[in-house]
């Protein structure tokens, strides 16, 4: 099995980029895997189409399914909100249930097919909205199943979960992916961006970026509506 193989989760957000470029600057050979679950735009698709192109990625998959069967959250329900009064300490209406589960339950099929020993995923437990599915005790627990479900673990081939922006503020992220070369203007993170791509400056994902350029010291290449 190679060791230099992974699946990284893109979703065309500065988190996931800058994930990508690492991998890829680590010697990685990289399969990015993006979902369609019925959010409220595609342009986060589209970008993480051009962005996996960019860094070379081998292969790059879109996994169709729709949480908005579900629902349950303002990302994957229009009829709630999305808010835009600033980051609290509750666990916010934007939470996708279940999600970041279903996601990595994706990757580690796939990680499985192409034996592939790592999966990225750019979860982040400093500057964040307070997902409980972003927490490295909730990394380490999947890892755990992940190396307890599948056949590649059990024939001695153990996957891991990798998180390189585990620890890391939204600024050092920034700094991070600079070094690395990542273009942010290509990226998309707002929770209601437009069709043309452009965010809207007041939802979570928006101020917690906003908050990270201020605190880099760095322009904000963002297009704001």
């Amino acid at each position: 099995m190679s060791q230099q193989r992974a699946v990284v989760l893109l979703s065309g957000g500065l988190d996931s980029v800058t994930v990508l470029a690492h991998a890829h600057a680590q010697g990685y050979e990289c399969h990015t895997l993006s979902f369609d679950y019925g959010q409220r735009h595609q342009v986060e698709l589209q970008a993480a189409e051009r962005l996996a192109a960019q860094y070379g990625a081998k292969t790059h998959r879109v996994m169709q399914m729709n949480m908005a069967a579900i629902g349950g959250s303002a990302l994957t329900d229009n009829t709630i909100d999305v808010p835009v009064g600033g980051v609290g300490t509750d666990i916010p209406v934007t939470y996708v249930p279940a999600r970041n589960t279903i996601f990595l339950s994706y990757a580690l099929g796939l990680a499985e097919v192409l034996e592939a020993q790592h999966i990225f995923i750019g979860v982040n437990s400093v500057d964040y909205s307070g997902y409980p599915d972003c927490r490295p005790e909730y990394i380490a627990a999947f890892e755990t199943m992940a190396n307890l479900a599948t056949k590649t673990a059990v024939e001695g081939h153990l996957i891991k979960i990798q998180t390189p922006l585990m620890n890391l503020t939204k600024a050092q992220i920034i700094h991070m992916g600079l070094k690395l070369g990542v273009d942010y203007s290509l990226t998309v993170s707002c929770y209601q961006a437009d069709s043309d791509g452009r965010a809207c400056g007041q939802c979570d994902s928006c101020r917690l970026r906003q908050q990270g350029f201020a605190e880099a010291g760095v322009t904000d290449p963002t297009r704001y509506r």
